[in-house]
């Protein structure tokens, strides 16, 4: 089913004129993203080590702040989303960007794990709150047939400051004497730039389709939340993935269970996000030509390869190539699924799609994080395994189904 009529006349990328996709608020919120995950970033994978070797928290602990920051995002992503549709979108992203840099100064100056998750809480309260509205503006000026190339770029630029975050806390690591809190300092820096950046933002009001009369088999939640059918047929199969994959930090500590040093540790989360960042452009690129069900298929069983690998494994060195594959697959999936929700929703209801897909992503997080914390143990093995399991089952049933999908989708 394809979109509107409107949506493919906003990009002006039809016939010769394609290279208008790369619009204005594309490249602004290119840069926004690559400062505040180069922040964000340089902490991550410092902050399971930080929480259970410097503050003393549970591997369960971890599980539970990925978990339930992750949460409370989903709900602020649903909320916004709504919002920005009605009212204005630029305002509602830098309130997000400002309360992510806010956060990073609690935890640089944090005391107790407990406050280090009242910070990650704030952190993804400020995801939650700028994540639809952002993507929403991205495409503002960008076709429907151009979306994967848009979120592609945009993905890949964001990981870009994935890969640099950690490179300067691995440096910085090891100049400072391999004391992790100066770094929790650093990490305000370029979370406080891309606030600033935010300025620059510009923002086209789209009037809100006319609603129409509910069909009497239609079901009436449908109604009510706004979505058309065509939204719901791609984003629950998605949002149920979301139920085995749990936050990344649990997959760093399986790494330092494997016997990995601190700079190890980071050393792998940046050959993840090197192959993330690399693939994503590329991958969205194709999803505008092929099947985004396919693609989408493609990275779900990556994922399931380095999980099932990661929770089988027994010597460390098996990790580097894993953590590589594992890049891949939110390179196939993360743009791709976004591209593949906003081509089922019209102009004027993308905040709301975004909000509702990412929220329903990120309750399904919540619960992975939570149970997945709980059955860990000693090694993590279990849930691994679990997770990689459900994800090459779910990874056949796309492919199997991607005619039917596809054609919601495109």
């Amino acid at each position: 089913m394809t979109e509107p009529k409107q949506s493919a006349a906003i990009g002006g990328s039809r016939g010769g004129d394609r290279r208008r996709w790369v619009s204005r608020n594309l490249l602004v919120l290119c840069g926004v993203s690559f400062l505040q995950d180069a922040a964000s970033e340089l902490l991550y994978p410092i902050l399971p080590i930080f929480l259970t070797s410097v503050l003393g928290a549970p591997v369960v602990a971890v599980g539970a702040v990925e978990g339930i920051a992750e949460g409370i995002a989903s709900i602020a992503k649903v909320g916004s989303g709504r919002i920005a549709d009605k009212v204005a979108r630029r305002p509602l992203i830098a309130l997000g960007y400002g309360l992510a840099a806010l956060s990073k100064l609690i935890i640089a100056v944090a005391t107790a794990w407990p406050v280090v998750l009242g910070a990650r809480s704030l952190d993804r309260l400020g995801k939650g709150v700028r994540g639809a509205p952002r993507d929403a503006l991205l495409v503002q000026d960008v076709a429907s047939a151009d979306r994967g190339k848009a979120f592609g770029l945009h993905r890949a630029v964001d990981t870009a400051g994935a890969v640099v975050g950690p490179l300067i806390g691995l440096l910085l690591y090891e100049l400072l004497g391999h004391r992790i809190r100066p770094l929790l300092v650093v990490a305000v820096v370029p979370a406080v730039a891309s606030v600033l950046l935010v300025a620059l933002v510009r923002e086209r009001r789209v009037s809100p389709p006319m609603p129409t009369r509910r069909r009497p088999a239609e079901p009436v939640v449908r109604e009510r939340l706004g979505m058309p059918r065509r939204f719901w047929t791609v984003a629950v199969p998605l949002g149920v993935f979301a139920l085995v994959n749990f936050p990344d930090a649990l997959l760093l500590l399986r790494a330092r269970t494997l016997g990995f040093s601190v700079a190890a540790v980071i050393g792998a989360y940046v050959a993840y996000n090197a192959s993330y960042a690399l693939l994503s452009y590329p991958a969205g690129a194709l999803s505008d030509r092929l099947s985004r069900p396919l693609i989408f298929a493609l990275g779900l069983g990556c994922f399931a390869v380095s999980y099932l690998g990661l929770g089988l494994i027994h010597d460390s060195v098996w990790v580097w190539p894993l953590m590589v594959i594992y890049g891949v697959f939110p390179a196939l999936t993360d743009g791709v699924g976004k591209a593949w929700i906003s081509s089922t929703t019209p102009a004027g209801r993308q905040g709301n799609a975004q909000g509702l897909f990412q929220g329903l992503s990120g309750v399904g997080v919540l619960v992975a994080g939570v149970w997945a914390g709980l059955a860990w143990g000693g090694d993590g093995r279990l849930p691994l395994i679990v997770s990689g399991a459900a994800a090459a089952a779910l990874a056949v049933l796309l492919c199997l189904a991607r005619h039917r999908l596809t054609g919601t989708a495109r």
